[in-house]
This record gives C-alpha cells, sequence and structure tokens, in this order.
C-alpha cells in the first residue's frame, strides 16, 4: 500500500506540474510559471523518495531529496517576492 501512495504523490506532483506550466504558456501570468517550476522539483524529491523508501531502500538519499526540497521551494520564494505583476 505504501508504494501506491508514494507512486500517487510523484504522479499527482508531475499533474500539477504539468498543468501550471501549460497554463503558464497560454496565459503568461509568471507566478504560474515559477510554481509549475516549483512542482518539478517537489515531483523530484517524491520520486525521490519513492527510491529511499521502496525501490533502493539500502540508500541513503535523504541529502539529494532535501536539497530538491529546498532549490524547489526557494524557487517558489523567488518567485512570490521577485516577481511582480
Amino acid at each position: 500500500m505504501v508504494k501506491v501512495i508514494y507512486a500517487l504523490c510523484t504522479l499527482t506532483s508531475v499533474t500539477c506540474a504539468w498543468l501550471l506550466l501549460r497554463s503558464f504558456f497560454h496565459n503568461k501570468y509568471r507566478l504560474l510559471f515559477w510554481s509549475g517550476l516549483c512542482f518539478i522539483g517537489l515531483s523530484l524529491n517524491n520520486f525521490l523518495v519513492l527510491l529511499d523508501r521502496i525501490i533502493v531502500p539500502s540508500v541513503d538519499l535523504l541529502t539529494w531529496r532535501l536539497v530538491t526540497a529546498l532549490v524547489a521551494v526557494s524557487l517558489l520564494l523567488y518567485g512570490l517576492v521577485w516577481e511582480d505583476e
């Protein structure tokens, strides 16, 4: 059951990223772009959780997971603070 939940979290993040970026290309609203990039990073983070916990449990990917989450949230924070429109 845990495998299914991790996979669904990853697919949900990918879907959100796709929808946000698709909306950005139609509307050209910059916050959608930064949100889409954030969700790409969160999708990668969720995939790394799937790898770390299920597929390759002998390898510790905690550092990589934390770095991808930090980069993803930093992109969204940049978009929220510095982009004015």
